[in-house]
């Protein structure tokens, strides 16, 4: 029972108004809080918003979402770096390389340069055969001893023949005499020795055809050789210019075989630059138009007969 006063105050008792007044404010204050009560039991969702305004989830299962996309741009980062890697790589390996040729070729052309201003020996140019890169610098090289001898051919003291050397001696003398442009080729033989008579018939062939260049011979036991040198080295062609051994054959059958012609050896020593090209020979009686007026003469004749 509530009092008069409470009445009048109008003092709350246990959530409840007794005067009727105030029972339809109490019950829509307890719905009020009923309600209030149910709807705090209830979790609802956590939902968030994106930036363009659209919901994100961000429950467990967002949680996860966004996991597996980081995951997947982590490797495609990764991926593409390592793409990037390879084609830098690439481009400085590329780099790097095309260098590495320029010095070396430079090296190459420095080294050529030096052995074109001097002479070269056979290992020389055996060393330069080895090589690849070197054929321009052997045809270059060829090229201008041929054009030398060229212009040799047509001036200085002319052989014709092969000239038989008797003892060490006549061996030195044969270089020592002559210009120091003349080029002398000795050839060193025994007589019993396979391939000597072929080198012996080829060198008097050449003799003839190129008149400038002086042709020797001589036997091993002149100059008194090893026997080990008679019996593996034979038949040997050297060749010198100015005292220097610029040319050197041994065994020659190796290459040319036993039985040979002077075509044979000709071609040989022009491949190693060491013979002039042949240029023809213009016969006096071209020049004095004898052929010409032999050539109307047998026309005439001709001419009679019929």
């Amino acid at each position: 029972m509530t009092t008069l006063d409470d009445k009048i105050l109008g003092e709350k008792l246990q959530y409840y108004y007794s005067s009727s007044e105030d029972e339809g404010s109490d019950n829509e204050d307890e719905d009020g809080e009923g309600k209030t009560i149910r709807d705090a039991g209830v979790l609802e969702p956590e939902i968030d918003y994106s930036a363009d305004g659209s919901a994100v989830n961000t429950g467990p299962k967002g949680v996860i979402n966004d996991w597996r996309k980081y995951k997947q741009l982590e490797v495609e980062q990764k991926q593409e770096q390592k793409k990037e890697m390879e084609r830098l790589i690439k481009k400085l390996s590329m780099t790097c390389r095309s260098d590495l040729d320029l010095e070396k070729d430079k090296e190459k052309e420095k080294e050529l340069q030096q052995k074109l201003k001097g002479k070269m020996t056979m290992q020389e140019y055996n060393m330069l055969q080895e090589e690849e890169d070197d054929e321009d610098f052997l045809q270059h090289y060829r090229m201008q001893r041929i054009e030398e001898m060229r212009r040799q051919f047509c001036r200085g003291k002319r052989f014709e023949q092969v000239y038989e050397l008797n003892s060490g001696e006549d061996f030195l003398e044969a270089l020592d005499k002559e210009d120091k442009s003349t080029l002398v080729m000795i050839h060193i033989y025994e007589p019993d020795v396979p391939g000597c008579e072929s080198m012996s018939g080829s060198l008097l062939c050449l003799a003839q055809e190129y008149p400038l260049i002086k042709f020797c011979s001589v036997r091993s036991s002149a100059i008194s050789t090893s026997a080990l040198f008679r019996g593996s080295a034979l038949p040997a062609l050297l060749v010198y210019k100015g005292g220097d051994l610029i040319g050197n054959f041994v065994r020659l059958t190796d290459q040319l075989g036993e039985d040979f012609f002077a075509v044979d050896l000709e071609a040989l020593l022009q491949e190693y630059g060491l013979l002039p090209d042949k240029q023809p020979i213009v016969p006096k009686t071209i020049r004095t138009g004898a052929i010409l007026q032999n050539t109307e003469s047998d026309e005439d004749s001709d001419l009679d007969i019929d």
